[in-house]
């Protein structure tokens, strides 16, 4: 499988560009997954529900089928959230994984920024940042710019540029 990041602070538009980019490449031929890394507590279950209800009595992992998907989830229970390294091996093979976050790990990335959000580029001091998708011209010192709504050169750049893991 290849990896590549889509990061950028909140808003910056990482998820629209992944969302796209997911379907170019799957135009394109190439079975994709993603990993999106969450900086706060989320559920993907509800209350009431037979799988809330498992978990909630201290199940470590419920697995839920049905004829359309499954999921598994897995309950940390007081242990360390798991780092990509750990994450990645768990994923059906593909031929690329998109990770939207996960911005200190060592992988190729591209950095999301849009002018009105005013906040500083992560890109300056990361060398894992190979380019900025942008809604505005940056410097020179960003020699590798793109448009952030032109996904067909930014996949291009992402199959060339992905990391075999």
């Amino acid at each position: 499988m290849k990896v590549f990041g889509i990061i950028g602070w909140k808003n910056s538009g990482k998820t629209s560009l992944v969302a796209r980019l997911v379907t170019e490449l799957r135009i394109r031929g190439f079975m994709v997954s993603t990993i999106k890394h969450a900086h706060h507590n989320f559920d993907l279950d509800q209350p009431g529900r037979d799988s809330f209800q498992h978990r909630e009595a201290g199940a470590q992992e419920v697995l839920i089928s049905s004829k359309k998907r499954w999921a598994i989830m897995h309950e940390l229970q007081n242990q360390e959230e798991m780092s990509l390294q750990i994450l990645l091996p768990k994923l059906s093979r593909v031929d690329f994984v998109l990770i939207e976050g996960y911005k200190s790990d060592d992988h190729p990335k591209i950095e999301c920024h849009r002018a009105s959000s005013q906040t500083p580029l992560i890109s300056a001091d990361d060398k894992t940042i190979l380019a900025v998708a942008t809604d505005h011209q940056l410097g020179a010192e960003f020699p590798m710019q793109f448009d952030l709504d032109d996904t067909a050169k930014i996949a291009d750049f992402v199959i060339e540029n992905a990391r075999q893991i």
